[in-house]
C-alpha cells in the first residue's frame, strides 16, 4: 500500500473511532442525523430498484444542493444517448438529499434512480455500498476526490470519472499540501471533465494524466432556463405580499459580515426608496437568528420566511429572513437589484447565474474565486457589475433603480449570457458513455 494512502487511512480510522462513538450518542439524545446514518457507515439494506440486466447502472455523487442540480443535468442527457441506464445518486447532507429525492420524484428518471446518501470515506464503508450497487461508473460532481471509494472502485474493475470538476485558486493549495495522495488517488480516475481551463491546469498540478483532461463547461447552467416558469413571479407576488410599485433588493447566500454590511446600505437606501423589500437569505439557514438580532438592533422591522405563507399570516415587515432551503431561486424572480454573497468577504462567492437567468442585475464583490466562470460569462456580456465594498455596493444599487431603463437592460444582457451558455451537460454526460464504451473520452477541448 502506497505510504501515504496508508496514512490517510490510519488517520481517517483513528478520527472514526474517536469521534463517532460521541457523535452516536449526540445524535440518539437529539435526534439529529439520525436519517441516513447507517447508509453513511456502508450500509444499505433495502435497495428500492435491482442491478439491471444489459443496461447501464450509474452512480452519481453530488455532494450537497447545487452539486445536485448538475447531477440531474447530466442524468437527463445521459438519459438520451444511454436509454434505459439506472442511476444511483448519492449526497453528504441532508438537504442535498431532500433536493434530490424532490427532483427525481415525478421525473422520468423516477424509477431508474436510488437516491441514497454517501458512505464516509473508510475502506470498509465505501466497499460495502459498491457491492451493494454493483455499479458500471462511479461519477463525482465538481470537488469530490475520495481516495478510498475511488480505489475500492478500481479494484472492482468500476470505472471512475470527476464531472463538472472544479478546482478553485484556494482549494488548490490544500490539496498540493496532500499532493503524494492526489497524486496517487487521481491516476485511478479514468477521466476528468473540467469546466475551464483553468480547472483543468490545476487537476493537472495534482497530478491528473493530460490525456484523461477535458474542458466541457459548467452544467449547473442547462438547468436554469428551464427553472424559469412564467408563473413564479406572480407566485413570489402574492407570497410576499407585494403591491407592485415596491422595489425589491435581495442579498442571498449572505456570509458572516456581509448581512451587516447590506443592512447598512439598506438603511441608506430606503432614505431614496422607503418602501423597499430588503430580503436575506443567508447560505446556512441557521444563522437566521442571529442575522434577526442585526436587524433589531438597527430598529427595523422583520419577519423570518416562516412566519407568513402568503394566505392566513402576511408579510407586513420591510425586512425578510429567509430561513428556508430552496427558495431563493424562485425569490429572485422578484428581484428588482440581486447580490450575491460570499464575495465581499474572502470566501470564493456563489453562482451569480441563478439571479441572472430571470433578468435581473447582478452584484458581487471581489471574492469569485469558486465562481470564475460564472463572473466571465456575466463580465463579457455587460450582465454583471462587482461592488468593491459596502460604499459600492450602495453606490451602485442606487444608480440602477435611479435608472430604471438601464437596470432593464442590464438584466436583459444577464440572461441571455446563461441562456447561450447551455449545453454542457451532454458534453460531460457523452464523457460516461465513452468510458462505458470502453473508447477514449470526447471532450472540446484535450490537454
Amino acid at each position: 500500500m502506497n505510504p501515504y494512502y496508508l496514512a490517510y487511512n490510519c488517520i481517517g480510522t483513528g478520527l472514526f473511532f474517536i469521534l463517532f462513538p460521541p457523535f452516536f450518542l449526540y445524535s440518539r439524545i437529539t435526534g439529529r442525523y439520525r436519517h441516513g446514518l447507517s447508509q453513511r457507515l456502508g450500509i444499505y439494506p433495502k435497495i428500492r430498484i435491482p442491478p439491471p440486466a444489459g443496461v447501464a447502472r450509474i452512480w452519481i455523487h453530488a455532494v450537497s444542493v447545487g452539486e445536485v442540480h448538475v447531477a440531474v443535468a447530466i442524468m437527463n442527457a445521459l438519459s438520451d444517448i444511454l436509454p434505459g441506464s439506472c442511476f444511483i445518486l448519492s449526497t453528504t447532507t441532508e438537504y442535498g438529499q431532500q433536493l434530490a429525492r424532490n427532483k427525481i420524484q415525478g421525473s422520468l428518471l423516477q424509477n431508474r434512480t436510488d437516491c441514497v446518501f454517501a458512505p464516509i470515506d473508510l475502506i470498509p464503508s465505501a466497499r460495502n455500498a459498491l457491492r451493494a450497487f454493483k455499479p458500471d461508473l462511479l461519477a463525482f460532481i465538481e470537488t469530490e476526490i475520495w481516495p478510498n471509494w475511488i480505489a475500492e472502485a478500481g479494484k472492482m474493475g468500476i470505472k471512475t470519472a470527476l464531472l463538472n470538476g472544479r478546482i478553485s485558486v484556494r482549494s488548490i493549495k490544500g490539496y498540493l499540501k496532500i499532493l503524494p495522495l492526489m497524486k496517487e488517488t487521481l491516476k485511478q480516475i479514468n477521466a476528468f471533465s473540467m469546466i475551464r481551463e483553468e480547472d483543468a491546469y490545476r487537476i493537472r498540478q495534482m497530478g491528473a494524466s493530460p490525456d484523461r483532461i477535458r474542458i466541457n463547461g459548467n452544467a449547473k447552467y442547462d438547468l436554469l432556463g428551464e427553472q424559469v416558469d412564467p408563473a413564479i413571479p406572480d407566485l413570489m407576488a402574492k407570497l410576499y405580499n407585494l403591491k407592485g410599485d415596491e422595489k425589491v433588493f435581495i442579498a442571498g447566500s449572505t456570509r458572516r459580515e456581509e448581512e451587516q454590511m447590506v443592512l447598512d446600505a439598506y438603511e441608506k437606501m430606503r432614505q431614496f426608496f422607503p418602501n423597499t423589500l430588503l430580503i436575506i437569505a443567508p447560505r446556512h439557514v441557521e444563522r437566521s437568528k442571529f442575522i434577526g438580532e442585526l436587524i433589531k438592533n438597527k430598529g427595523l422591522s422583520y419577519q423570518f420566511r416562516t412566519d407568513f405563507n402568503g394566505m392566513e399570516t402576511q408579510r407586513h415587515s420591510p425586512v425578510v429572513v429567509m430561513d428556508t432551503m430552496g427558495e431563493l431561486q424562485a425569490a429572485y424572480s422578484i428581484g428588482t437589484v440581486i447580490f450575491c454573497g460570499g464575495s465581499l468577504v474572502p470566501l470564493g462567492g456563489q453562482n451569480i447565474l441563478e439571479a441572472a437567468v430571470w433578468g435581473k442585475p447582478v452584484l458581487y464583490g471581489p471574492s469569485m474565486e469558486d465562481f470564475m466562470d460564472a463572473k466571465e460569462i456575466l463580465d463579457q456580456a455587460g450582465g454583471g457589475i462587482m461592488v468593491q465594498d459596502q460604499k459600492d455596493l450602495l453606490k451602485k444599487t442606487l444608480h440602477l433603480l435611479h435608472h430604471p431603463k438601464e437596470l432593464e437592460q442590464i438584466g436583459n444582457l444577464a440572461r441571455r449570457a446563461v441562456i447561450q451558455n447551455r449545453g454542457s451537460a451532454m458534453k460531460h454526460a457523452m464523457i460516461i458513455r465513452d468510458l462505458l464504451e470502453h473508447s477514449k473520452p470526447s471532450g472540446s477541448i484535450g490537454l
